[in-house]
């Protein structure tokens, strides 16, 4: 789900000062569970309002049954009326009572509609309970890659022997949370020399995760609390788990868990565990370096990263890590047969694997330097945790010597130019090519703008979109020209970009930007309307290519001259088409500056009727040739005064 972050409701933090008031029982404080923590909302929408909003009214009504009736504090639900199905999960802290949670529930489901009401799904994290719904599964997710940390402002004289007791207590959670029914844990333990202080900690997964979607989670949460030490409290919030700690009781002594049977099982001699124990027992000169890199990390975490750099990666679950063996086998020793394809990064083959579930392998072929290996496993890590319907899910990989191998979600319908210019060619009607036009321009957005790493795919191209049964496309290869040195990719072409889709500034300039892939998604899209290929010419006695060929027919208005004949004329809106043409035009312009983002695309893609206020300029062109010259044409329609005098067109002649 692609969210947008709200800033924090000044009215709701006032509401929920009014409505939960703090007090004590048993030395334990109660505080106000409804504290606003954040709100997520999908910039989707669902195509059947109504019948969404029934499924999720059903939904909501479901979860709140479910903990005032069976007194849960973590309850999961779903209506699956018709095409759009609502699936809702709910979790409050378990140390709350069922009325708390209840009280958090109620305010939580008003809250999150302040999502719109059409939007595909929405989460709202408040101080005790987190709600969120969809309209796909997603029960299984764990983690909201790099979650929110608060710290309390207190601090305490024993400032050693409480930062190493924290250490431990946390590290404690950390093993045993994911080996507990339920995965939640609760302790309080003493502070050494500090005159009765304890530790009152907790740590908490949601229930259908798997163990190590849990424990991936509390890891995540136990590197971040390093930068509260040495606070007495601060809390960590995710979409996948809570942690918490505080030398005040927020919960009773009853209530604690003894962890110690599940810290000896399977011992503490696997290597995670070993890195662990090593931060504990580090000293105090470990922990300040520890505490100065969680303070820059914080420092920047405000801030979208950007291209070369692999910040971050840090903070998101790793990939499965594959056995070569295992992939040599489900490959058939990557034998012919199972050769799906080849391209710039390396071949690819079909795998089935020991539990029947088939993907596919790629092989990269990048070549070895030292920089490559060393920011592998980061880049790698980073991309695994790119989670979009419209992007190719990388499920793992593998290094064995030099050797390296990624493992990705298998598509069965190929790629979209085999059924444009291969043996299915003609068989997309005019709604699969829409539906592919704009989910992938949903899945660019998400890689330049919503994802935490601004990610540039540079080789977008009609082979690179996959599609799954339904013929829904999915980017294939994003983030691989990242483990590419960072001074040498715009070099090499094979890797870096396919002539013909080519932005022409990176092209020969190695001018980078995420406007080289809106270049490239404007010539797919000419190509899907087409049915055309950008690098061939339609006539080599004059030698046009696709990208003069639609210009030259805007030019003059005849834009529906450029559709593809084997499309039903009667599919399609001829002003719509006119309109998409246009936004391919737009994205093809000479100046990077003057085409417009992704998000931009996806938005006028969406909207009704024609553009009135952005008109295209003359495209650049570059064929595979690679030779420049400047086009010596001109026209006589009125829309010409928009091209740019100085825009060179590479031809090929």
């Amino acid at each position: 789900m692609l969210l947008h972050l709200q800033q924090k409701p000044h009215f709701v933090f006032f509401l929920s000062l009014i409505i939960w008031s703090w007090w004590s029982f048993d030395g334990v404080v109660s505080e106000p569970q409804t504290n606003f923590v954040k709100l997520g909302c999908s910039q989707y929408n669902v195509s059947e309002l109504s019948i969404f909003s029934d499924n999720l009214n059903i939904t909501l009504r479901d979860l709140r049954a479910q903990i005032s009736n069976q007194s849960k504090h973590f309850a999961t639900a779903q209506a699956v009326k018709g095409n759009n199905p609502a699936y809702g999960l709910f979790q409050c802290r378990n140390y709350l009572s069922i009325k708390d949670c209840l009280a958090c529930f109620d305010f939580a489901k008003v809250h999150i509609r302040n999502c719109s009401v059409a939007a595909t799904g929405a989460r709202i994290i408040y101080e005790g309970c987190f709600l969120r719904y969809e309209s796909s599964g997603f029960f299984d997710q764990n983690t909201d890659a790099g979650n929110n940390i608060i710290c309390g402002n207190q601090t305490i004289r024993n400032t050693t022997g409480l930062s190493s007791t924290v250490q431990q207590v946390l590290t404690n959670l950390d093993i045993a949370t994911p080996r507990i029914s339920g995965f939640y844990a609760a302790t309080k333990t003493p502070v050494p020399n500090s005159n009765g202080s304890s530790i009152y900690a907790i740590a908490q997964c949601i229930e259908t995760l798997p163990q190590v979607g849990c424990q991936d989670c509390l890891n995540i949460a136990l590197r971040n609390f390093q930068i509260c030490l040495p606070n007495s409290n601060a809390k960590t919030y995710d979409a996948g788990c809570f942690m918490r700690y505080s030398t005040t009781a927020f919960f009773a002594d009853n209530q604690t868990i003894n962890i110690n049977p599940f810290l000896k099982e399977g011992g503490a001699s696997t290597k995670k565990k070993a890195i662990i124990g090593g931060v504990v027992g580090g000293g105090s000169f470990l922990l300040i370096l520890l505490a100065l890199f969680a303070l820059y990390r914080r420092s920047t975490s405000s801030k979208r990263i950007h291209r070369g750099d692999i910040l971050g990666a840090t903070e998101l679950k790793g990939p499965i890590n594959y056995r070569y063996s295992d992939l040599k086998k489900a490959t058939k020793n990557f034998s012919k047969e199972n050769k799906l394809g080849e391209g710039g990064f390396g071949d690819v083959y079909k795998g089935t694997l020991k539990n029947g579930k088939v993907v596919a392998v790629k092989k990269l072929a990048l070549g070895q330097s030292k920089q490559m290996e060393k920011d592998f496993e980061s880049e790698v890590k980073l991309i695994s945790n790119v989670h979009h319907r419209n992007l190719v899910r990388l499920l793992g990989c593998c290094t064995k010597g030099q050797e390296r191998l990624l493992v990705y979600e298998y598509m069965r319908n190929n790629n979209v130019g085999t059924f444009l210019f291969g043996e299915n060619k003609g068989s997309l009607n005019w709604k699969q090519r829409y539906n592919v036009i704009l989910g992938t321009a949903r899945g660019l957005a998400y890689l330049h703008e919503e994802f935490h790493v601004c990610i540039i795919h540079r080789d977008i191209k009609s082979s690179n979109i996959l599609l799954d049964d339904d013929f829904q496309p999915k980017i294939a290869d994003f983030g691989l020209a990242r483990l590419l040195p960072h001074d040498l990719s715009h070099l090499n072409t094979k890797f870096a970009g396919t002539m013909g889709y080519t932005a022409p500034e990176y092209a020969m300039h190695g001018q980078l930007s995420e406007k080289a892939d809106t270049y490239s998604f404007g010539v797919v899209v000419l190509e899907i309307i087409s049915g055309h290929k950008s690098g061939e010419s339609k006539d080599e006695s004059e030698g046009e290519f696709l990208l003069q060929r639609a210009w030259k027919l805007y030019d003059r208005g005849m834009h529906i001259e450029f559709v593809d004949k084997t499309l039903d004329p009667n599919e399609y809106d001829p002003e719509e088409m006119k309109k998409i043409i246009e936004i391919a035009l737009l994205c093809t312009q000479a100046s990077p500056a003057a085409r417009p983002t992704m998000s931009e695309i996806v938005i006028m893609l969406k909207g009704k009727g024609l553009m009135e206020n952005r008109r295209p300029t003359m495209p650049v062109y570059v064929d595979p040739n690679f030779n420049p010259r400047r086009d010596s044409s001109t026209s006589n329609n009125s829309s010409s005064s928009n091209a740019t005098a100085s825009t060179i067109v590479l031809s090929g002649r």
